[in-house]
């Protein structure tokens, strides 16, 4: 039987520390080749000015802008750490003209209508306060034809998966901060009760032994 869920946060990754383990963690899932840049490509999102949410060190979109041409992105991250962090390592991947980000909260996005070509996040969907709102409002930003894909751990991971996703998990410091993600994340059976209930259209869900995603066209 899943356990209930448990809500994990709705203010973001803070603190000098933290937010550097949490960089450490990410560089090492990038030079591992386990961020989700190539799904976003396979799932259509290869043009076009595009919009990441809850961005983090910002790796997944910074290799997206990498793998595509004339692309342009904008990342939004309610962390005033994470923001200045993201900011450096645009810097550091000579992509500072490609990409701006904002500071705020996915449920409130401070973009016009229909201005984006593609939507994507991971791994923040859990930290969402409100997020029938913030799907909501992805499908407000996105232009006729734009895509969206959204990513996150699954609640009801077996307990081998969970041990992997433990030792495989460095620093070890941000091993703790992993189990309270996946207590906070929902099932492929909650994703959809928690869809039917908000503006997107056409969505699919689809699961594997480590997480969800939700993908569709606008």
């Amino acid at each position: 039987m899943t356990r209930p869920r448990i809500p994990e946060t709705d203010h973001g990754i803070q603190g000098e520390f933290t937010v550097a383990s949490y960089d450490e963690m990410q560089r090492v899932m990038r030079d591992r080749g386990w961020i989700e840049t190539r799904a976003l490509l396979d799932h259509g999102l290869i043009h076009g000015y595009a919009l990441e949410i809850g961005h983090g060190p910002g790796y997944l979109g910074l290799e997206w802008l990498k793998h595509t041409q004339g692309t342009r992105l904008a990342g939004l991250d309610i962390s005033p750490d994470m923001h200045a962090l993201a900011t450096r390592n645009a810097q550091s991947y000579g992509l500072s003209e490609r990409v701006h980000y904002h500071l705020g909260s996915g449920d409130r996005l401070p973009f016009d209508d229909g201005i984006f070509d593609a939507v994507f996040t991971n791994g923040s969907l859990h930290e969402w306060s409100n997020p029938r709102g913030t799907c909501d409002e992805i499908w407000r930003v996105l232009k006729p034809g734009g895509r969206y894909f959204i990513s996150d751990l699954r609640r009801d991971v077996n307990i081998l998966v969970r041990g992997f996703l433990w030792l495989s998990t460095q620093p070890a410091s941000i091993r703790p901060g992993l189990i309270t993600s996946i207590n906070a994340a929902y099932t492929p059976k909650e994703l959809h009760e928690l869809l039917a209930g908000t503006r997107l259209q056409n969505f699919r869900i689809d699961s594997n032994m480590i997480g969800v995603t939700v993908s569709g066209p606008a």
